[in-house]
């Protein structure tokens, strides 16, 4: 017996099948495999991977930049984006790489991502790329990273509804696996119906590592015949805004929910026809629904005595509802299974709605107009966990008629293991700063003042004793007090600010502030790393000298550099009119600061 020889690369080797990895690392090897299939088509195509770290995604540039010779191997290039929409307007011009003759490859596929609030920022690209369209041997895909329960967000986030404003198609894979199966769809479905595609990713499915199948040619894709408008779908050259809207809303959706049914890429798993109760989810929801039919006991030979079907969708937007309509046949009861704001449920209520003959759906709540006055079963609030399922479809089996002793063995067996959810925490740490970190100096105030927090390992402040309440979204760090100024009795305010988010967007709300000409001193805290994603490097380089020749040029009263005796940094790159203080005389710089007329700014160097 040869035991096979096992190395780091092999996740990323293509002439491996079986691989460990894990989702982050399945976009790094979903591009390679997007690669392999051009050439085998015979395309001359070209990656592009670009967007902005950010938990669940936080390590996606980590894995691309230790990937990078295999990636450029391929044709691929990663360039990371200084932030999320800029990151999205570079995308939609590799879409337009051969239009007027001038491309190298036959079409260049890409990648997004970023968190969800990077979603909501670049919306205003995202709609007019995705009317735009994409290259018929391009295509694009965006990992959109999720946090439903705001773990690391100051949102509970849900991106779905923001693409489905755009029109762009979602994909809602259910663990690794179909991170590369979804992820390879995507790129045939945009290619095909001239739409970006969404690839909805969250903790539950990103963060894990599992053994997948990485084959190349796993997948197979069909496209369907339908009736294309004169020029197609696709990107090109002369075209307007009024025929963009009209092709995106008469066309592309169709194109879409067709290929959705040509490919089945919704389809039933448990159960056959004349089945009675469908049970639908996707992605993580489809993961804890099965793992809820498990607590009660329930399995594919006995969900079939019981009469029930199970659906699965992978493409939440546009639903094929052909495909739909075909599993539902014949129902009594349609269970939709679904966090946050409600997806499928609607599409399933709408697709219904002229044929009901009976058939209730169950979703956010049990029926009703609108849900009023009646039992809510699966919150549009937080998250859902398999336990929390378990009770609420066991008791819908009982009322149905189908409470067998195994289901209700189940149910006091969940009840039991819940009791103790109500009980008071033993003890309970509010997280802190690290030993060492510079945010434990740097984030003080003088007593009397008052402090913004910002987006940033310096968000916890807030819980500590330092008179420092209120942030905005990252970018308008300050840009509160504008508004808030005016009607305060307060002159001043501090406002910290990362060196990270400074780079990112926040270098325009110091612009702002300076228009306004409001009373606040900005606190750069540098510490040449974007701590909270694995403390990459700033993108394109931002030591601490260009930052006080921006502010000095963009008009910045006073600056003052503060920093740990350590650093030494080389003062003659700064300008002259900078003022030097080591870290111990930080609440005098402070003082004075508080006393300054307009804008001026901090920098507190501790790397």
């Amino acid at each position: 017996m040869s035991i096979r020889e096992v190395t780091l690369g092999d996740k990323y080797d293509l002439d491996c099948g079986t691989v460990l990895m894990n989702g982050t690392q399945a976009l790094v090897r979903l591009v390679l495999m997007q690669a392999a299939r051009d050439r085998t088509a015979g395309l001359n195509t070209a990656g592009y991977v670009s967007g902005y770290r950010g938990s669940p995604l936080g390590a996606v540039d980590q894995q691309m930049a230790a990937a990078a010779d295999m990636l450029t191997a391929a044709g691929i290039r990663f360039q990371p984006g200084l932030n999320e929409d800029l990151a999205a307007t570079a995308i939609w011009g590799t879409q337009q790489a051969e239009l007027r003759g001038e491309g190298t490859h036959d079409g260049v596929f890409a990648l997004w991502y970023g968190k969800g609030p990077g979603v909501d920022r670049s919306g205003d690209v995202m709609r007019h790329a995705n009317m735009a369209g994409t290259s018929p041997r391009g295509g694009v895909l965006m990992a959109l990273g999720d946090d439903h329960t705001g773990e690391s967000s100051t949102v509970c986030h849900q991106s779905d509804w923001a693409l489905v404003d755009a029109y762009m198609p979602v994909l809602s894979p259910a663990g690794v696996q179909e991170i590369l199966d979804l992820g390879l769809y995507g790129y045939a479905l945009s290619r095909f119906s001239g739409t970006w595609c969404g690839l909805k990713l969250m903790k539950d499915t990103v963060e894990v590592t599992s053994v997948v199948d990485g084959c190349v040619d796993r997948m197979s894709f069909v496209e369907p015949e339908f009736a294309m408008p004169d020029g197609g779908l696709n990107i090109r050259l002369g075209d307007n805004w009024i025929d963009q809207e009209a092709r995106i809303i008469d066309h592309k959706r169709f194109a879409a929910e067709a290929f959705a049914h040509a490919n089945r890429i919704d389809r039933r798993v448990w159960g056959r026809p004349g089945a009675k109760i469908g049970f639908v989810a996707a992605g993580k929801n489809w993961l804890d629904l099965n793992h809820a039919f498990s607590l009660l006991g329930i399995d594919e030979g006995e969900a079939g005595r019981l009469g029930l079907t199970t659906y699965k969708v992978g493409q939440t937007f546009p639903l094929d509802m052909k495909g739909f309509h075909d599993w539902a046949e014949g129902l009594d009861l349609i269970v939709v299974v679904e966090e946050k704001r409600k997806l499928i449920e609607v599409q399933i209520k709408e697709a219904i709605f002229d044929d009901r003959r009976g058939r209730r759906v169950y979703g956010w709540y049990k029926g009703g107009a609108g849900g009023m006055h009646q039992e809510e079963l699966f919150p549009t609030r937080f998250a859902l966990d398999p336990a929390m399922i378990a009770e609420k479809i066991g008791s819908i089996l009982v009322e149905e008629g189908r409470g067998t002793d195994r289901i209700k063995a189940g149910l006091k067996m969940v009840a039991a293991a819940r009791a103790g959810d109500n009980a008071p925490d033993m003890a309970a740490r509010l997280p802190y700063f690290c030993s060492g970190c510079p945010h434990n100096t740097s984030t003080k105030v003088p007593d009397g003042s008052r402090a913004y927090a910002g987006i940033g390992c310096h968000f916890m402040v807030q819980w500590m004793d330092r008179e420092t309440t209120s942030y905005t979204h990252m970018g308008a760090e300050g840009a509160n007090w504008i508004g808030e100024a005016p009607f305060s009795s307060r002159s001043h305010v501090f406002q910290n600010l990362g060196d990270g988010t400074y780079n990112h967007s926040g270098i325009q709300a110091i612009r702002a502030a300076l228009a306004a000409d409001v009373n606040i001193t900005y606190k750069i805290l540098y510490n040449d790393a974007v701590a909270m994603t694995g403390g990459q490097k700033n993108d394109g380089d931002l030591p601490p000298e260009r930052i006080a020749h921006e502010l000095l040029a963009m008009g910045v009263k006073s600056v003052a550099v503060v920093f740990d005796a350590k650093e030494a940094p080389d003062r003659s790159a700064f300008p002259g009119e900078v003022g030097w203080h080591e870290r111990a005389q930080l609440p005098d710089v402070q003082a004075r600061m508080a006393e300054t007329a307009g804008v001026s700014a901090i920098i507190y160097i501790q790397t």
